[in-house]
């Protein structure tokens, strides 16, 4: 199994901020120690996601995300699952305020009102664009772009670029709510609209068992 991107083969070395786990594997540092994002990691980021309700979780995860660490996020993942329908947008749109007031009851999840009631909004948001034919999925993966390199270094890796700047002001005209510029970006990295895992580090996309 290969860890190394093929079209970085003129780099004959790692990034010196990839961390060597003792599986071989070479992840960067965020990704490096704790189990459950050495496993989200492995087997999630940057995989390619563009189911509707798949695109929907991770864009509520990211919101709930804000201002907290994702191993938080990630240990409460099912809870959420379970407290959001599967992240069905179609049910989530129905929340009303029992609902809310349920929620923020649960101690399972992030019991963020702000939060809880954009995820409302935005599943609310996506049913519009149902009745305007298109998909959430679709208006988030139009953004996708190639311009920017696989970076060598965590320094390389932009907090923002303009495609995420662009989806951001979308997703806002459209009704949107907690989609900064710098969460879209986060939400690119993770669905693999964006490549931004450093040369050198292991990627499930390129490895076959």
């Amino acid at each position: 199994m290969s860890s190394q991107h093929d079209g970085d083969a003129a780099q004959d070395s790692l990034s010196s901020d990839l961390v060597m786990g003792e599986d071989g594997r070479a992840r960067p540092p965020w990704a490096a120690s704790d189990p459950l994002l050495m496993e989200y990691y492995d087997t999630e980021w940057g995989v390619p996601v563009k189911t509707e309700s798949g695109v929907f979780e991770r864009l509520s995860l990211e919101a709930f995300q804000s201002g907290l660490s994702w191993s938080t996020i990630l240990r409460k993942r099912p809870a959420f699952r379970e407290a959001f329908a599967d992240f069905d947008p179609d049910i989530v749109a129905t929340f009303d305020d029992d609902a809310v007031a349920s929620l923020m009851a649960n101690p399972a999840i992030i019991r963020n009102e702000r939060k809880i009631r954009a995820t409302i909004r935005n599943a609310q948001a996506t049913l519009k664009l149902h009745e305007e034919n298109s998909y959430l999925s679709d208006v988030v993966w139009s953004y996708a772009s190639t311009s920017l390199p696989r970076p060598f270094r965590l320094s390389d890796i932009p907090s923002r670029t303009p495609e995420s700047t662009a989806l951001a002001k979308t997703l806002k005209k459209k009704g949107f709510s907690f989609v900064g510029p710098t969460t879209m970006f986060a939400l690119m990295e993770a669905l693999g609209i964006v490549d931004t895992h450093l040369v050198g580090a292991y990627h499930p996309m390129e490895s076959a068992d």
